[in-house]
């Protein structure tokens, strides 16, 4: 993509549009939106552009929702494969839904995949899967992680291949809410940023450039070492407490998108997965303190 100036990119998302490679997917994505282009421009510099490529993953159009209510409130809808699964949204908003709208691809079509609710990062070796509700803190957790030289697995899904319970990483751009934002600027200011989504339904969003190794690796599997829940908790003292692998495996299973369509290979490849991790739930309210118990965990 860094081969391309801006412009070039936006002139070929609105006409041909780009076939972009986003992990072991592609995404053949339209759209005419400047928002929508610099987004892509901004935080996918060093992903892998294929314009001669006949087949793809996931055909998207982002575009501005016709019809004379657009023009008093302007709107945007993802469209896949001719279908639009979403409500439309403010126009302001278009670099989330693009992200949204390919996690939702990811979730219900790749099927060869368990896919899970979780972050991922990897660091010596050792994976750390990082399921979690929201507001728990995993996406900043991740980030900061990321900032501080771990590889980025995911921030978002976790895939894990049926044969043998290896992660496929999925690098995108790690997505931030409300106070995570500037969170997140003041601890990396280095960080590439996107356009700050605000007033969507889970309150201010913006996106951060995944590292170019993470990127550039993405092919690479990683092994899963660890299971952990974060919770982030105001002036708490850094806490680590063991969990026992019943009680990771369920909670993986509540964080699955398909365990229930994979059945028995879902279950085989889960089981293998906590078998071979330690789980923990880790209370924190210090990024560094957090950062330096995580080191430790995987030295």
């Amino acid at each position: 993509m860094s081969d391309f100036s801006v412009d070039e990119c936006a002139d070929q998302l609105a006409c041909d549009g780009l076939r972009l490679n986003v992990g072991p997917f592609w995404c053949h994505i339209r759209s005419s939106l400047p928002l929508v282009a610099a987004h892509i421009y901004q935080l996918y510099p060093d992903a892998i552009i294929d314009q001669d490529r006949a087949f793809v993953d996931f055909p998207i159009q982002i575009s501005r929702k016709s019809g004379t209510r657009g023009w008093v409130k302007p709107l945007v809808e993802f469209t896949f494969n001719g279908n639009v699964p979403f409500t439309p949204l403010s126009l302001n908003q278009s670099p989330a839904l693009a992200e949204w709208g390919i996690n939702w691809c990811v979730s219900a079509h790749a099927h060869q995949y368990l896919i899970l609710h979780a972050a991922a990062v990897e660091k010596n070796n050792k994976a750390i899967i990082m399921p979690a509700p929201s507001g728990s803190g995993k996406s900043t957790l991740c980030t900061a992680l990321v900032a501080r030289g771990w590889r980025l697995l995911s921030d978002e899904l976790t895939m894990i291949s049926t044969k043998n319970s290896m992660l496929q990483p999925l690098p995108k751009p790690m997505s931030l809410k409300n106070e995570s934002i500037q969170v997140i600027q003041e601890f990396w200011p280095e960080s590439v940023f996107g356009h700050i989504c605000t007033d969507t339904l889970k309150g201010s969003v913006a996106h951060v450039k995944p590292p170019a190794e993470s990127v550039q690796r993405s092919s690479e599997k990683a092994e899963a070492a660890i299971v952990l829940f974060p919770q982030y908790q105001a002036g708490a003292a850094l806490q680590l407490k063991s969990k026992e692998k019943a009680y990771a495996y369920m909670s993986l299973v509540e964080n699955a998108f398909n365990y229930h369509l994979l059945g028995s290979h879902a279950f085989h490849a889960l089981s293998n997965l906590v078998q071979q991790s330690d789980a923990y739930e880790l209370a924190y309210s210090d990024l560094n303190d957090a950062i330096s118990q995580l080191e430790l965990l995987v030295s």
